[in-house]
Formats: C-alpha cells, sequence, structure tokens
C-alpha cells in the first residue's frame, strides 16, 4: 500500500510550510482545541510531508504530562472496513465493523499513556472517502484522541462540531507529489494470492469490488479480518483464514490453506462458527471450562450470555448435553472441580453450585457454603477451584483462595481481577488477570511472584490454566484480540488472534487451546518445540 512520503532526515520542518508547522504545533499543544484539524492544500502543496515531519517530530512533554503517542496511517487505497482495522489494531482493541470503532473505544480499558493523536495522511485517495470521512468525524467527537487529517481542497472532510483548519495552498512544495494509485486487486478467489498479497488491499476488495463469496474466501476474511490484516506474512494469514473457514465453503480451500500454514506455530484442529451445521455450531461464547476427567473422555463447557452451559467433546466439538443449573441470567465464570461438582459465578458476582452425580464430601459441601455466603456480600469479579480450594478474585485486585485449612489472599493487580485460575498439579498455584493487563502467578501461602508471568497494555479478559504432557500450560486473552499460550515453568510461547474479540479460552488435558468469540469456536494445537 502507498506510504507516507517521510520528512528531511535532519528533523526539519519541510520546506515551504514553516508557518504551518508551527501552527500544527501550537494546534498540538493547546489542551482546548478542536479534537479534529483538516490539513488541506492542492497536489503538491506538501501536506503528506508536513505530516510525516509531525509524526517524527519530538515536542517536550509539560511537567506532570506524558508524551503524545503519534500515530501514522496512510489511507490510499483503503476502505473504511480496512482503516476501522487498521486503527483498531493501533489502539488496542478489537472492532469488527466501522461502526463498532467509536463505540468499542469509548469504552475501553486499555492503558494509554499520554495523548494520542492520529495522523491520517491522502483522505482524498481512499477507496471509500466519504465512509472514511464519517468513520473519522465519530472518531472526533470521543474526546480522547486527536485527529490530523489530510486531504485535498475539494475532498468531502469529517464533519466535526469544532474544527481546526491548516490550509497549505499557495505554498506549493513540488517535491512532495501525491499518493501513487494503489496496485491491483489480487485474485481474490486464489487463497494463495490472497495470503501473499497486501492484506489492506484483500480487505479493499472484499468489501468494496464484489458480493461474490469467491468460495467461503470472503466471508472466512471479513470474519477475522483484524487479525488477517495485523498477522505476519502469508504463513500466519493462511492459519487465520483456515481457522475462518464456514462449513459451507469450498471443500479444495482446507488443505490449499493447511499447505501454506504449516510453517505457522498452530495445527487446526477444528473450527466452528455461527451458521455451521456439520456438527452445529455451539452458539456465542462468554466463559470455558474443561472437565477433569483426562484425555479419553475429557469435555468441554461452553457458557453463553443468556446461563445455558453446553457440554462438548474435546475431540470434535460434538454435542454432549448441557448443565442442568438454575443460576439466572448471565455467567461470567465457571469452575469445574474433581468431584464433578461445577461452580458458577454470575453477573452480579455471586456463587452458584451445580452439583454432580458423585457425593461431595461434606468438608467441600462447608466451604463453598461459606464461599457463598462471603460473595453475597462481597461480590467477586472471577472464579477457579482446585482440590480443597476455591479462588475468587475482586474489584479491588485482590485474590483470594479459601481452603479447609484457611483463608489466604494476595494484593496483585491495579484494579479489577478480570480471571482467575488455577492448577492442581505437584505445586499448586493461582494465575490471575487484571484491568492493569498483567497475568500473575501465585502459590497461596506464599508471597505472589513478583514479576508478571505476561502483561500487555490491554485489560486481561481470559485465563485458563491446565496441567500438559510437557508441563502446566496458561492460556491468556487480552482485550486487544491477542491469545498466547504460554508453559507456566518456562518455554515456548505462542501467539494467536482470531479477529473477533476473544470472550474465552481453556487448555484441555492433550495441550490443545480452546478460544472462544461470540461467533466462532476454534481448537488449535501447538506445533514444532
Amino acid at each position: 500500500m502507498p506510504s507516507a512520503i517521510p520528512s528531511p532526515p535532519d528533523g526539519r520542518r519541510p520546506s515551504g510550510t514553516r508557518p504551518e508547522a508551527a501552527a500544527l504545533l501550537g494546534w498540538l499543544t493547546d489542551p482546548d482545541a478542536p479534537r479534529l484539524c483538516l490539513v488541506t492544500g492542492a497536489p503538491g502543496s506538501g501536506k503528506t510531508a508536513l505530516l510525516g515531519w509531525l509524526a517524527a517530530h519530538e515536542t517536550r512533554a509539560r511537567r506532570g504530562r506524558a508524551r503524545t503517542d503519534r500515530i501514522l496511517v496512510p489511507l490510499a487505497g483503503q476502505s473504511a472496513l480496512g482503516v476501522a482495522w487498521t486503527l483498531a489494531d493501533r489502539l488496542g482493541v478489537v472492532a469488527r465493523t466501522p461502526a463498532d470503532l467509536a463505540p468499542t473505544l469509548a469504552t475501553s480499558e486499555a492503558r494509554r499513556t499520554g495523548r494520542t493523536v492520529l495522523l491520517l495522511t491522502d483522505l482524498h485517495a481512499a477507496a471509500e472517502p466519504d465512509a472514511v470521512a464519517d468513520l473519522l468525524a465519530g472518531l472526533a467527537e470521543l474526546g480522547r484522541l486527536r485527529l490530523v487529517v489530510e486531504a485535498r481542497t475539494g475532498t468531502r472532510q469529517p464533519r466535526a462540531a469544532r474544527t481546526t483548519v491548516v490550509d497549505l495552498d499557495g505554498d506549493g512544495d513540488a517535491a512532495a507529489p501525491s499518493a501513487p494509485p494503489a496496485p491491483p486487486l489480487p485474485d481474490l478467489s486464489d487463497p494463495a494470492a490472497v495470503c501473499a498479497a497486501d492484506p489492506l488491499l484483500v480487505t479493499t476488495g472484499y468489501a468494496t469490488a464484489s458480493a461474490d463469496d469467491h468460495g467461503g474466501l470472503r466471508d472466512a476474511w471479513l470474519r477475522a479480518g483484524q487479525a488477517l490484516c495485523a498477522a505476519d506474512g502469508p504463513a500466519g494469514r493462511a492459519l487465520v483464514l483456515l481457522t475462518a473457514l464456514g462449513d459451507g465453503a469450498d471443500p479444495r480451500l482446507r488443505p490449499a490453506l493447511a499447505e501454506r500454514a504449516a510453517p505457522a506455530p498452530w495445527r487446526v484442529r477444528w473450527a466452528r462458527h455461527r451458521g455451521d451445521v456439520t456438527p452445529p455450531w455451539p452458539g456465542p461464547v462468554a466463559v470455558l471450562g474443561a472437565t477433569a476427567g483426562g484425555p479419553s473422555a475429557e469435555l468441554v463447557l461452553v457458557g453463553d450470555r443468556t446461563g445455558t452451559v453446553r457440554l462438548l467433546r474435546e475431540a470434535d466439538a460434538s454435542a454432549a448435553g448441557r448443565l442442568a443449573h438454575r443460576a439466572g441470567g448471565g455467567i461470567t465464570a465457571l469452575a469445574p472441580t474433581a468431584d464433578g461438582t461445577v461452580l458458577l459465578l454470575d453477573e452480579r458476582g455471586r456463587l452458584h453450585t451445580v452439583r454432580g452425580t458423585a457425593p461431595r464430601p461434606p468438608y467441600l459441601e462447608r466451604l463453598t457454603e461459606a464461599v457463598s455466603t462471603t460473595l453475597s456480600r462481597h461480590p467477586g469479579t472471577a472464579l477457579a477451584a482446585i482440590a480443597g480450594s476455591v479462588v475468587v478474585g475482586d474489584r479491588l485486585g485482590s485474590v483470594h483462595a479459601f481452603g479447609v485449612n484457611g483463608l489466604h489472599q494476595a494484593a496483585s493487580h491495579s484494579g479489577r481481577v478480570t480471571a482467575v485460575t488455577a492448577v492442581d498439579s505437584e505445586t499448586p498455584f493461582v494465575c490471575s488477570g487484571g484491568a492493569d493487563g498483567t497475568v500473575r502467578l501465585w502459590t497461596p501461602g506464599r508471597p505472589p511472584v513478583p514479576e508478571p508471568l505476561a502483561e500487555r497494555r490491554s485489560p486481561v479478559v481470559a485465563l485458563h490454566a491446565a496441567p500438559a504432557p510437557g508441563g502446566p500450560l496458561v492460556a491468556a486473552a487480552w482485550a486487544d484480540g491477542r491469545v498466547e499460550l504460554i508453559p507456566a515453568e518456562g518455554g515456548r510461547r505462542r501467539a494467536f488472534r482470531p479477529g473477533p474479540a476473544v470472550r474465552a479460552v481453556a487448555v484441555t488435558a492433550t495441550g490443545a487451546l480452546l478460544v472462544g468469540t461470540d461467533e466462532s469456536l476454534i481448537c488449535l494445537e501447538p506445533q514444532g518445540k
């Protein structure tokens, strides 16, 4: 895709735009200035070079304020969908459509230092300039971002309540030509061509050039597009596309994509999507769990936002019944126990117990009742269980392990605990994730491990850990759509992004990774050492 023309290597203002550069810096440092700044002018007036200079220019942060985070995004050749995916990825969120981006950013807990400024070049050369202008106008109303948008004079511009305009007409700069035209589209029905091409160009093709399904490739791309645009190389894109194919896709696509995905660190065991019928899609995923019965009898528990919990066979996602329980409303966490009992945490932070067929020891009944009583007064935000213990996270960042030998607590996070999991291994441990983006290990009765197991700028949204043949594995998911499978005792980490926002993850007894979203459930097996 065309990129912005670079600024002079010595960091000086581009020639012919000194007053305009000063105006941009004044706008950037004025806390009361409008959120949107339009840079306009005729072709060759130096608009793109000016934004490139601003992206590289260093300004001193005022005392007590962090520096601005500047993100340069060329718009030439892009569809509104491609722009939305690009900006969502750079801002640490997941957006399915352009209409989703502004509301998602408005409610995001992603940690950002200082102010964020988006520098957007060549609006006039976008594949859908009017739709992109509407998208940018919505972002300008958020108040959390500043936008500098470059467009030729006469182009439809984003409409915001307040706008600063920097007009470069009259300051021609023959050294700053307009962006070249976008390259031709690849064959959108050829998986090899699609995986090898610029993903933003492919997105433009599927979004604007044709309504043809291309054997199922278009649907798969639109389902997982944000991850495809961020994936590394053809193998990474082939893997994501393979996980996103519906069961009605051209049967020739799977072997072709699997061949190209061979270098990737995962193999797709199965994937089920909205609309699949063989076997049927299990519904939107809100929470996941796995029974402790061993690989030969392992079942996956899939809970949706209405509170229904379905049982699936881990080998192929075929249906195996549903959980009989009386918890009304949504479920935010579930925790299977070794005796067959399943503990549920509802959206109010209260505990529910679904008993298995085997009788429970009286001490476990008393423990569960005590935890339930505690959570009725102090709601929990996360839940896990191992033999003889129930683990709960709270909104203040603490993790509480209720056990038959007493209560252990750790102040593990800054802000709400969003997920906990526990492993009953030779050395039992608890793993917790928080709105602060960290994943931390803790053995009850000991101090928490000081260094986080993992950390990102987005909140943790899901965790699950389990013993595996090579040692305990921890699956973690963040609000920016990234999932990691982490050996708790050290070793190679593997990452994956399905495209849509991740709601839940789980590790099976065979070491496979389950990833659940609002419209998909995917099972991956790690490949390589």
